[in-house]
């Protein structure tokens, strides 16, 4: 029998190390590499950036995030179906969670992931919960407005008396998410309408950010967005946020909608143990409070974690009662685009 070449030898060699030095590397990460646990989140990537590595570190799992927007990432689930690698998904908006709800894609929760949840704020059926909350709110120009100026209702918005004077973006999950909550309070015609009155008086802006803004340098007197916007601002610097002054409105009216984040487990998931352990974990007291602690300052849905002293108490507001499984987000995007403002 020949001797293989010395060259060959060192090449068989250096391939064999490498190949060990792969699977080592890789063994903290699932089998040869593959996470334990993917989540298709739709909720802010810094947040749960911030997050995710506190559960990792506590259950010694690997999580893979692929971000994305709401009803895009939705509407992914429901296009690979029982193929999806998703095994949570994860929402700012709950409209979006209707549409993978809808289409039976959901398994049903643990018991233990929605214990520390209020019932208005899961579905009958947990096929998934909700973990954090935004309130809808109106942002005026403290140099021009008073809140006594504000109108009673969101709705009121749409009148010729604020023609160029208010601001919202139509293209966001944000705002869509609003109008669902009009669309199930008040009725298609009367949403159609308010739509109509918005396309026709408001001013429309890029995203949140702008709209608030736009009302902070007095280019519009007032404008539609979510509390944290402003609150951040005001916690970073205030220089968005030092001209203008927030208008929560009351009696459950519809603009004093929460929208629900949420969280799902895929039924297709082939690592429902974990899974059903971070949902779990995500409406936990440490969790909740360590996203109360966060940037986002998005209201904590466990009664038992507290957001920060400076943000309007969750208590103290006075939102509509609705339904958050029955949110229909494709209806919403089909009056906004007769509306014009798709």
């Amino acid at each position: 029998m020949s001797t293989p070449p010395r060259r060959a030898i060192k090449r068989a060699s250096v391939a064999l190390a490498a190949t060990l030095l792969t699977a080592s590397t890789l063994s903290g990460c699932g089998v040869f590499g593959s996470p334990d646990l993917v989540v298709y989140n739709a909720q802010h990537e810094e947040l749960l950036d911030e997050i995710v590595p506190m559960f990792e570190e506590q259950s010694g799992l690997d999580v893979e995030l692929r971000s994305g927007k709401d009803l895009e990432m939705a509407n992914q689930i429901v296009e690979e179906g029982e193929d999806s690698p998703a095994d949570v998904f994860l929402t700012e908006n709950s409209p979006a969670m209707s549409i993978v709800d809808n289409a039976g894609l959901f398994a049903e929760l643990p018991e233990a992931a929605t214990a520390s949840i209020p019932d208005e704020y899961v579905p009958s059926d947990r096929a998934w919960t909700g973990f954090l909350a935004r309130s809808t709110v109106a942002m005026y120009n403290t140099d021009t407005m008073t809140d006594a100026d504000m109108p009673d209702s969101i709705l009121d918005f749409a009148d010729p008396e604020w023609k160029g004077r208010v601001a919202f973006s139509p293209t966001g999950a944000d705002f869509q998410a609003i109008v669902s909550a009009v669309l199930e309070l008040e009725g298609e015609q009367a949403t159609a309408d308010w739509l109509a009155g918005l396309e026709e008086n408001g001013v429309i802006v890029q995203n949140n950010l702008v709209v608030m803004q736009s009302v902070d340098s007095g280019e519009v007197d007032a404008g539609i967005a979510y509390h944290y916007y402003w609150y951040r601002d005001r916690q970073e610097n205030g220089s968005d946020s030092d001209s203008s002054a927030l208008h929560f409105f009351g009696n459950q009216d519809p603009g004093a909608f929460l929208s629900i984040s949420g969280a799902g487990i895929l039924d297709s998931s082939e690592h429902k143990d974990a899974a059903e352990e971070f949902v779990t974990w995500l409406t936990s007291t440490d969790a909740q409070q360590a996203m109360a602690e966060s940037y986002a300052l998005e209201y904590p849905l466990n009664p038992d974690a507290k957001l920060d002293p400076a943000v309007k108490p969750f208590d103290e507001l006075e939102p509509p009662t609705v339904d958050v499984a029955s949110l229909n987000g494709p209806q919403v995007t089909e009056l906004m685009t007769a509306a014009g403002l798709l």
